[in-house]
């Protein structure tokens, strides 16, 4: 899940490209009784598509000036992001710079950005990943191969971004494995925490590509596994299966986040597998778990909406993310695939993700186009949700809506992309979505601000992808 295009890659690392999985759990629980925007949305009905449009705007939103940061030579795309909100600095990593990984600094929240420095050992590699680290040491990830393994390579930097001097590729000891979409972050101790798509054989690996996407899995030894490093990423422990199932379970693309409390928290992708010695799949379903014990031992996955909501095995972009606002209430997005039609969803849990609030939908049209949707969550009970989309017949753009707890969706949605991207030209499988440093603690009366980036090719038939930032700010009335 996430690859580069794969016309862009050679054919040593055609494995690492998109995935999809399986999985099968207990259905969850509805978080009690869920709000009235919530509960007006749960359905996925036409009701539910009015709901999420008709919502009385409460915010009104300031789109800042854009800024074009991926001053690289090729396409640059699939940005993920991380803000240090101690210091005030914003990363941006993507995929691009020639075929290989990108990294830029911005020290005035996302306004401005620095020259673009490339990463040492990413000839090649694909799905980037980034965190902070409470010290400010930064961690920039991606995936990599050699002729023999598929693996992580994470790399440290102690200046802010300028340099990482630390480099360590965590492989794998199976010769011939597949490995895919990485995830990182870092504990309030200073743990390094590693989320990664392993299987053991490479071979039993097949795929379904886009001509305009990246690829989603047909069939495959699918697994979510974790590591982490308690020594700033210099060694690293041996793999923790986190999905149920291994060496077959199914699952896939596993974003991460851990609390202030130490409680480490995961949604991914399970697909059911229908053999698995023919390593066959069916539909996926989004699922949450989580361990209080440093990742040694995780909680039973539960589903996050209903069975009938399901994705299909094309879906080619990186499905699932996860966040939480400064209460610790947790928030997870996703979109599904049923009844030929594509929707995004928000899902959130305020007892620490026992139980999830019934669905509520994110994206207002009605129609197969493909929606990339995120989140990050603010001060307490309220959530940014932004999504990527082609819904448009002028191509693609990024879209942003503040949610409530209590309240439902406080804006109506906020096209942030002043231009649209050729529908024809891969934005990437994901964007970057994070609350402004400071924005968690802001006053109640003030919503705050959220800093997005996103990957599109702007300019007509010839147009390539780069990478664009802005700041937008909700004020409440």
């Amino acid at each position: 899940m996430g690859s580069w295009r794969t016309h862009a890659r050679n054919s040593a690392l055609a494995a690492g490209i998109l995935g999809l999985a399986t999985l099968t759990a207990a259905p969850a629980s509805a978080a009690g009784s869920a709000n009235a925007a919530g509960s007006a949305n749960a359905a996925g009905s036409a009701n539910a598509a009015g709901s999420a449009t008709s919502a009385r705007p409460a915010a009104t939103p300031v789109v800042s000036p854009i800024t074009e940061f991926s001053k690289c030579p090729g396409q640059n795309a699939e940005i993920e992001q991380a803000v240090d909100p101690a210091r005030g600095y914003v990363y941006e990593e993507w995929m691009g710079c020639n075929n290989r990984i990108g990294f830029a600094t911005s020290t005035d929240g996302g306004r401005h950005f620095g020259p673009p420095v490339v990463l040492a050992d990413s000839a090649g590699a694909w799905d980037p990943a980034v965190a902070v680290a409470p010290n400010g040491t930064v961690y920039a990830a991606f995936m990599n191969s050699t002729k023999h393994h598929i693996f992580p390579v994470v790399e440290a930097s102690f200046n802010h971004g300028k340099t990482f001097p630390r480099i360590r590729k965590v492989v794998a000891r199976q010769l011939d494995n597949w490995g895919d979409r990485d995830f990182i972050a870092v504990g309030p101790t200073g743990t390094v925490y590693l989320t990664w798509d392993y299987g053991p054989s490479l071979k039993d690996v097949t795929y379904l590509c886009s001509k305009t996407g990246s690829c989603a899995f047909n069939t495959g030894d699918l697994n979510v596994v974790l590591q982490k490093s308690t020594d700033g990423g210099r060694t690293w422990s041996r793999m923790v299966h986190v999905s149920p199932g291994f060496p077959a379970s199914g699952g896939d693309s596993a974003p991460l986040l851990v609390e202030p409390d130490g409680r480490i928290y995961l949604e991914y992708q399970g697909y059911h597998m229908t053999s698995r010695t023919k390593f066959t799949m069916t539909v996926a379903h989004s699922f949450a778990t989580s361990s209080a014990n440093g990742g040694r031992t995780w909680t039973r996955p539960v589903r996050i909406g209903p069975s009938r909501l399901s994705m299909s095995k094309g879906e080619w972009w990186i499905d699932g993310d996860i966040s939480a606002d400064a209460a610790g209430n947790l928030y997870v997005t996703w979109d599904t695939q049923s009844g030929g039609r594509d929707v995004g969803w928000l899902s959130y849990s305020t007892d620490h993700g026992k139980h999830w609030s019934a669905p509520v939908r994110v994206t207002p049209d009605t129609d197969k186009a493909t929606h990339i949707v995120q989140v990050a969550g603010g001060r307490r009970g309220i959530a940014y949700v932004g999504w990527l989309a082609d819904n448009s017949a002028r191509g693609y753009a990024l879209y942003l809506r503040p949610f409530s707890i209590h309240k439902g969706w406080l804006s109506a949605p906020v096209r942030v992309s002043r231009s649209y991207g050729n529908k024809a030209v891969w934005p990437g499988d994901t964007f970057g979505i994070s609350v402004e440093p400071g924005g968690q603690t802001a006053a109640s009366g003030a919503l705050g601000q959220v800093v997005v980036s996103w990957g599109s090719g702007v300019g007509g038939k010839q147009a390539i992808s780069q990478d664009r930032a802005a700041v937008v700010t909700f004020s409440s009335r």
